[in-house]
């Protein structure tokens, strides 16, 4: 049986060493944003990205800051549901 790995598996490897792989989880974690959170979340947050595990959601809308805030867990298990992998320990919402 041979070592050699499939493409998906060389790829994964190689984005788990590089410096790309933070940008890549948030380009990720964007396309999925509005299909989780809904077109009106989505519409008033101002920019997501994911840096170490911690997903940063930016917003001016104080009420929508709130509402964010109560639902971390809700969102941390729905991220990581669809994208497939537990890349959201936490939420910061700023």
């Amino acid at each position: 049986m041979s070592d050699a790995l499939s493409l998906g598996e060389a790829l994964k490897q190689f984005l788990n060493k590089s410096r790309l792989k933070n940008k890549i989880q948030s380009l990720q974690i964007s396309e999925h944003w509005e299909k989780i959170m809904g077109v009106t979340i989505s519409r008033y947050t101002e920019k997501i990205e994911i840096k170490n595990g911690t997903l940063f959601i930016y917003t001016n809308v104080a009420p929508l800051k709130n509402e964010l805030v109560f639902q971390k867990e809700l969102i941390i298990s729905r991220m990581n549901e669809s994208i497939g992998d537990i890349l959201i320990k936490e939420v910061v919402v700023c």
